[in-house]
């Protein structure tokens, strides 16, 4: 530290209560000193302003600049919060910050050059309790404090024992995760309520979701994702279509360490599961690398389930000066998985595979233009692949004998599962064998592929300009062109779409009233290609009654939002309108009759309000609201069952031949936007620190979420008894009748994480709960007469379940440690929806090698 430093900082610290001069003179001369150095020594110089997570200015403040694991120099913050550090040298820095009753924080690497002038705004937060700096709710890095929000983060804790993010998820408000099967099975993320497709998926800022917003989490693996972050509720203000419900966006970790540095660990556990990762990691002057490979292969619990998966990623930043960076990142997975289907329903495992090649990468060039103006523009492109193969029926064939005729014969056998019992957990069961495959004798055609491309290349550009310290405005421009394909050669099938859309996205936010009242306005007026022009507004309050503060009751905040959001129609959507079907095959009487339209937007609102108490000095924190979604225009699935009725001039072999014709091409469905639905809940969370090293948090969710309108309800006197029932109840087999739940959406969910850390060791138990949810068992005219027999009652079909997970790391060494994970302590079997055993308890151990020369951090 330089020895005007010292000074400077001791003077103001001690002054002498007698002569006003001596306050006066040190300051004189430390003004002086800096001009001279600048002049006779250029210098990078650092400066910023200090604040809590409110906004308040926080005096006092020790900012430690670190370059190469050694302190170049130091500042401490002023009253109005600034400090301003000059260094000797040029290279890579990054700051440690350390203030009375807050956390310790250290800031992000960054270059700085001698004439370099550097901002860096510092938010500190609680000792006791975790807040993060979020952008998907601003657009900005925003602390939580001073949004109104609902967004929750993973940190590098709750994702370095995982091998995927599907449990993580769980462990946040408002969420659910529905995993149809064990490791690697598809698994879907529901929101508030909304539909799985309604979530927009970022990694890097790039959207990597399907077109329509489907997204499958089960390939995803954790290798090279550092955080986590989720905002529930509409978003399309500021991301566009798909933000419909929530947006989860990932981020992948710089490197740091002034030397190469290396992580190479290694473990093996329960049903041949085996995972290695290595990562490769530093920073050197301007620039800063990581690289990693992952392979994950297990056999899971079920007959031909197995699975394996590859990951590589990159991350590669380059600065050429202190205002201005430019980075790539890369994300490459391959994996292959059996889908043995619902072996509850069937007790034989289908003879099916499916792959996925996905690619994500993206381009960004940041500049600080000026101190209150940003720039950001960046090019994303996404690349996935998915082939579904089957090599030949799997089951039994019924009748015996009669499913090997000339194909498309319609009069031959099927191929069924064993005779099973299928028990519901609503206390209802059905029995006898289901169908599992199509015959060639009724259409199928064995060994059979089916290919699902979607590709996207993006470009965005967003600015940001802080005109007042109490006002931000943003504006952006997002370009999209979307190519999707399905590919079906065994069936002469091959459609393809390509559509380009434009998103304009303006906002504002601040905060006045002495920092006490912050706000948060934003738009997109979008061009979509498929669905037209729109505009999604949104706007947020939160409101400091009681500014945090030391004693029992620390801070008070209140909250209000509104949102509106849309979703893109998904390619099989699209291609499966039963609008396009209806028209193609003369049923332009049931259009009509029926009000079936083209497919269109799938559309979103909600209204939220709630709240914030700190108790103790903020040791305790309690959040609580309450949110009003209405969800319009959902896709609603119609079985192709129903489908060959809705065609009154065919005859009934004619009808009979059509659903089969459907069901051999994996078309069970068509769809149309008839389905309409309100949620509406409160979440609640607490969590705690106790010292340092001990912490928890917990939460609970209620959901009552009731369906207003849907197709096979609103038409049920048209469909001349052929609307399935069991004992006299209405069943929904492909989507929930009017007056029930949306499937697999449980009116009650919950979690709870405690971990304790200390230098040599840590303990992480984490939890997560839910009630029975409604669904279907989808086995309509399935059974061995095409008949109803195998359906059950919708309302709370799957079973409730509580999954417990206990992890832990040990340090052997300086640079090795033994790491363990057990997953569902309880042996649940339910936590996958019906028809799907979940994986039992499993178990994992390995070791791990971290080695570096010269660590930053």
């Amino acid at each position: 530290m330089p020895a005007f430093a010292h000074f400077r900082a001791r003077r103001l610290q001690t002054p002498h209560p007698r002569f006003p001069f001596t306050r006066i003179l040190p300051r004189t001369l430390a003004v002086l000193l800096l001009a001279a150095s600048a002049i006779l020594c250029p210098a990078a110089s650092v400066r910023g302003v200090v604040t809590d997570a409110t906004g308040a200015k926080v005096t006092g403040a020790n900012v430690i600049l670190i370059s190469g694991g050694k302190a170049v120099a130091s500042a401490i913050s002023t009253a109005d919060g600034s400090f301003q550090i000059l260094a000797g040298v040029e290279g890579r820095f990054f700051l440690v910050v350390n203030a009375k009753s807050f956390r310790q924080l250290e800031t992000p690497g960054f270059y700085a050059g001698r004439l370099d002038s550097v901002e860096r705004n510092l938010v500190l937060e609680p000792e006791w309790v975790r807040e993060s700096i979020v952008v998907t709710a601003t657009g900005t890095p925003t602390p939580q404090s001073q949004t109104s929000a609902a967004t929750s983060v993973l940190a590098p804790p709750d994702l370095a024992l995982r091998s995927d993010l599907t449990s993580a998820l769980r462990l946040m408000p408002g969420t659910v995760v529905a995993q149809d099967g064990q490791l690697g099975a598809q698994s879907s993320l529901f929101v508030r309520g909304g539909d799985s497709d309604a979530n927009k998926i970022l990694l890097d800022g790039v959207s990597v979701g399907d077109l329509g917003g489907q997204f499958d989490f089960g390939p995803l693996s954790t290798t090279a994702i550092e955080r986590a972050e989720v905002y529930r509720g509409p978003d399309s203000s500021l991301y566009g279509a798909d933000a419909a419900s929530g947006v989860v966006s990932l981020t992948t970790p710089h490197g740091t360490t002034s030397f190469p540095s290396i992580l190479l660990q290694g473990d093996a556990g329960s049903f041949s599961t085996s995972r290695e990762e290595l990562e490769v990691a530093g920073a050197h002057n301007k620039l800063d690398y990581l690289g990693a490979f992952s392979w994950l292969q297990t056999a899971n619990n079920l007959p031909n389930d197995e699975y394996h998966m590859a990951t590589s990623a990159a991350n590669l930043g380059w600065q050429p000066n202190g205002s201005t960076q430019i980075r790539a990142t890369l994300h490459y997975g391959v994996d292959a998985t059996g889908v043995p289907s619902t072996w509850d329903f069937y007790h034989i495992s289908d003879d099916r595979k499916q792959g996925d090649q996905d690619l994500y990468a993206g381009a960004t060039v940041e500049n600080q233009t000026t101190p209150d103006f940003h720039n950001r523009l960046q090019y994303g492109l996404t690349r996935k692949r998915e082939q579904s193969r089957q090599w030949y029926p799997a089951g039994i064939c019924i009748p015996a004998n009669s499913c090997d005729g000339a194909a498309d014969s319609y009069t031959g056998g099927n191929f069924y599962g064993l005779a099973v019992t299928i028990q519901g957990a609503n206390g209802y069961s059905a029995t006898g064998p289901a169908l599992l495959d199509y015959s060639a004798a009724n259409g199928s055609v064995y060994p059979n592929r089916l290919d699902v491309i979607n590709n996207r290349d993006q470009f965005l550009y967003q600015g940001d300009y802080r005109l007042t310290p109490h006002l931000t405005l943003l504006a952006g421009f997002h370009y999209t062109n979307e190519r999707a394909a399905e590919r079906e050669p065994v069936y002469f099938i091959s459609a393809a779409v390509n559509r380009t859309n434009y998103d304009y996205l303006f906002g504002a936010h601040g905060d006045f009233f002495k920092q006490r009242l912050f706000y948060t306005l934003g738009a997109d007026a979008m061009h979509y290609q498929l669905i037209g022009n729109g505009v999604s507004p949104h706007a947020g309050l939160g409101f400091y009654a009681l500014r945090p503060r030391r004693g029992a009751f620390s801070g008070t905040r209140l909250n209000f939002s509104f949102s509106q959001g849309v979703r893109e129609p998904k390619l099989t959507d699209e291609f499966g309108s039963l609008y396009d079907f209806l028209e193609q095959n003369g049923g332009q009487a049931t259009i009509q009759q029926m009000h079936v339209s083209p497919i269109q937007a799938p559309t979103a609102r909600t209204w939220e309000g709630g709240g914030e108490q700190a108790f103790l000095s903020q040791r305790i924190i309690f959040r609580a609201s309450y949110f009003h979604n209405e969800f319009g225009r959902e896709i609603e699935g119609v079985g192709v069952g129903l489908v060959p009725t809705l065609l009154p001039n065919l005859t009934a072999q004619q009808q009979k031949a059509l659903e089969a014709t459907l069901q051999s091409e994996d078309a069970y469905s068509l769809d149309l936007n008839s389905l309409a639905f309100r949620a509406q809940g409160i979440e609640t969370t607490v969590e705690s620190g106790i010292g340092k090293d001990l912490f928890f948090r917990g939460g609970y969710t209620y959901l009552d979420a009731v369906v207003q309108r849907s197709f096979s309800s609103d038409n049920q006197a048209l469909l001349e008894g052929y609307a399935p029932t069991f004992d006299g109840i209405p069943v929904g087999i492909y989507s929930p009748l009017k007056g029930a739940r949306p499937f697999r959406r449980p009116p009650h969910t919950g979690f709870f994480t405690a971990s304790y850390t200390q230098p040599k060791f840590t303990v992480v138990f984490t939890s997560a709960f839910a009630s029975r949810s409604d669904d279907s068992t989808f086995l309509g005219y399935e059974d061995v007469n095409q008949g109803n027999s195998l359906v059950l009652p919708n309302r709370n079909l799957d079973w409730g379940y509580a999954k417990l997970d206990l992890g832990g790391s040990y340090k052997l060494l300086s640079w090795l440690s033994a790491y363990a994970q057990a997953e569902n302590l309880a042996d649940s079997r339910h936590i996958a929806p019906i028809g799907y055993p979940s994986l039992p308890f499993n178990l994992r151990a390995g070791l791990r090698i971290a080695w570096t020369k010269a660590s930053n951090h």
